[in-house]
């Protein structure tokens, strides 16, 4: 996984969001963060809760993606082809299969970004520009949340059991 952006590796656990995205090349800023701020929007989530945006490493570099991450303020992380394409997806399509290897760039990243346990809250959604097809995709995908420490199912060091030593 190649990490670009802020470099920040490990997110915050209270930001459990992963948007995927998938761009054609050339894709704008504009085209990108419109897509992403309406589909958190209609899904009721906040832009705050997002960890990563993640895509595919052939993606990686494009302007318009680099630049959303920048403005949302977070890390572009690219991961590799034949990763996402392990990833079973709601929607396959031929397009990005033929373009970089994967039947699935959002979704696939937002999945495989999220880790085990992650899931699908928004399947993929294209961009709608005015009097042009759209080069921007973009799925929402949720970490699962961490038990803290203390809670059912999660064992505490001995010396903070009331019963050590015992």
């Amino acid at each position: 996984m190649e990490v670009i952006g802020r470099g920040a590796v490990c997110p915050l656990p209270e930001t459990p969001l992963v948007v995927g995205v998938g761009a054609s090349r050339g894709v704008s800023v504009g085209e990108v963060i419109g897509l992403v701020e309406t589909v958190l929007a209609e899904a009721g989530l906040s832009p705050s809760g997002v960890a990563e945006l993640a895509t595919v490493e052939a993606k990686a570099g494009e302007t318009g993606l680099l630049m959303a991450a920048e403005r949302l303020g977070v890390p572009l992380c690219g991961y590799p082809a034949a990763a996402l394409a392990a990833v079973e997806v709601p929607n396959p399509s031929a397009v990005p299969l033929a373009a970089v290897g994967t039947a699935g760039v959002a979704e696939a990243a937002a999945l495989l970004a999220a880790g085990p346990g992650g899931e699908l809250l928004v399947a993929k959604r294209k961009s709608a520009p005015r009097g042009r097809p759209g080069m921007a995709t973009c799925a929402v995908a949720r970490r699962p949340v961490a038990a803290k420490s203390g809670q059912a199912g999660q064992r505490r060091p001995a010396v903070d059991r009331p019963d050590a030593g015992q």
